[in-house]
């Protein structure tokens, strides 16, 4: 097994200016995964490096917890596009 095989990742979203975003945090590496969702169904994704505020940082901005189905809903829509983040 991986290194963070056991790790209970942590889920957020918040949507506003005809946007939704989702956001997956890894809370003992500080590493995740971005996605945003835009109203034309565009979907982009970024591996996100977080400090140890992140959670203070969410709850400031709005984001509430949410879904770990919804997130992976949206991230098995990205064909692959998992490596940079970049289409």
């Amino acid at each position: 097994m991986g290194k963070d095989s056991n790790i209970v990742h942590q889920y957020f979203r918040k949507e506003f200016e005809g946007l939704k975003v989702l956001v997956k945090v890894n809370p003992i590496m500080f590493k995740g995964v971005e996605i945003t969702v835009f109203d034309d169904g565009k979907v982009e994704m970024r591996n996100m490096e977080f400090d140890q505020e992140i959670f203070d940082d969410l709850k400031v901005d709005g984001f509430e917890a949410a879904s770990p189905l919804e997130f992976n809903v949206y991230l098995s829509g990205l064909d692959g596009v998992l490596g940079d983040g970049e289409e």
